[in-house]
């Protein structure tokens, strides 16, 4: 569960909060009053910023709503982003909507679509930019699933570059596999120095996934990688900012896990169209 789910409880009332206005105005001023009770945000925003019509039940409504805050941990403080999904009805407000009949999670029918201006060069790693498809791909390479599924899956359409242009995004799960934010800034930093294809070298390097010591972690990189890739280099403002555009990508898509793929611009949950192109 992300940081700011934790800080609000699964169904609230919105009729505990007298708001004129319109639903957005609402749902906005409701979730702002029930986040400011947490001591540790600061300069909170929040903004419903896309609505969908709920398959099924025509009072409903599903609000992508973004929320921005200082979170300050311990002695530091740090900037947050994330965007929700939220369910209301203009009186009750839901996080997590089920269909009785199918089982469903009701949140998996709400996916933001992946923008052509999200294509950057710097993120094709194999194919052709005006190749027939485009598959995005975000991943941990400490994730055990990724590093079983994603390589295959590089390797079965990099044979195939007018069919597919691949571009790949690195989504660190930085609380669960600490060595992986070292690894990506690492990695990252290398192929700024003109290092080519280190994608799928990338989940070859043999590391604890706690890891946590730095030069450790660099130690088995540049092994792997035949590089000399240094802290000071992990804290290069080119590094951060292309870590930075990853980040900022998988949380306008709100990509929560890894590994997620998107085929020509929508999510891909079996993560199997690829296989299907003839």
């Amino acid at each position: 569960m992300s940081l700011m789910l934790k800080l609000l409880a699964i169904t609230l009332l919105l009729s505990s909060v007298s708001v004129a206005g319109n639903i957005d105005e609402k749902v906005e001023k409701f979730l702002s009053k029930a986040l400011s009770g947490n001591k540790s945000l600061s300069n909170l925003k929040v903004k419903v910023i896309d609505r969908f019509d709920v398959k099924n039940l025509e009072d409903w409504d599903a609000m992508v709503v973004q929320v921005e805050a200082t979170l300050k941990e311990k002695s530091k403080s740090r900037q947050v982003r994330q965007k929700m999904i939220w369910f209301t009805d203009g009186n009750v407000i839901t996080k997590e909507l089920v269909d009785m009949n199918t089982g469903k999670d009701l949140r998996d029918m709400i996916n933001p679509s992946f923008k052509p201006e999200y294509y950057k060069k710097h993120n094709l790693i194999y194919g052709n930019e005006n190749a027939k498809h485009k598959v995005a791909i975000f991943s941990d390479p400490l994730c055990p699933f990724c590093r079983k599924f994603v390589p295959a899956s590089i390797e079965y359409m990099k044979k195939r570059p007018k069919d597919f242009a691949i571009y790949y995004y690195h989504f660190p799960l930085e609380n669960i596999h600490p060595a992986a934010l070292v690894l990506v800034k690492a990695t990252i930093a290398a192929e700024l120095k003109g290092k080519k294809n280190l994608t799928l070298k990338l989940y070859k390097v043999k590391v604890a996934s706690r890891e946590k010591d730095i030069k450790k972690i660099l130690k088995l990189f540049n092994k792997a990688m035949k590089t000399d890739i240094t802290e000071k280099d992990l804290k290069s403002k080119d590094v951060l900012k292309q870590l930075e555009y990853d980040m900022f990508v998988a949380n306008e898509l709100m990509v929560g896990g890894t590994p997620t793929m998107f085929f020509d611009g929508k999510i891909d949950k079996s993560k199997q169209k690829f296989k299907q192109v003839k």
